[in-house]
């Protein structure tokens, strides 16, 4: 995996494990709005972003005690595919539509190459959790989530 060196312009977590003192929301009131935004079709990142910029909840487990992807499993609406594997799945399909297309594009095809690892080393890990099957394996050319 390529080394992070640049782009270190970047949101720091508090340091405190407590809800803040300005936060006006209660935990089940947290717990409701993750609920309502999970119905309504978000993933886990995209609500913890509405609750951050739209209800002015930075963290949601010094309030509540849980994640938010917990919060959605207990009430059985969490996504059956992790989100990060399926957006690296969903960015290695286009660029192999783009490379399709454009079959000399030599930086591209290496970017590809870097995001077919991330994808095998998150699979790796997945299965070894139990989170997806041991009998999934990602294919290159379908790049599907089944």
């Amino acid at each position: 995996m390529p080394k992070q060196e640049k782009g270190k312009s970047h949101e720091t977590r508090p340091v405190s494990k407590r809800a803040p003192s300005w936060c006006k929301y209660q935990s089940e009131e947290v717990e409701a709005l993750i609920v309502k935004l999970a119905k309504e079709g978000n993933s886990a990142s995209r609500i913890g972003t509405i609750l951050r910029d739209q209800y002015s909840v930075p963290l949601s487990k010094p309030i509540t005690g849980k994640r938010i992807l917990k919060i959605m499993k207990e009430n059985k609406l969490a996504p059956a595919f992790p989100e990060d594997l399926a957006s690296l799945l969903k960015k290695a399909e286009s660029l192999a539509l783009h490379l399709e297309k454009n079959r000399t594009d030599l930086y591209n095809r290496r970017a590809l190459q870097l995001i077919e690892a991330k994808i095998h080393k998150l699979s790796r890990f997945y299965k070894k959790e139990g989170i997806v099957t041991a009998s999934w394996k990602y294919e290159p050319k379908i790049a599907s989530i089944t």
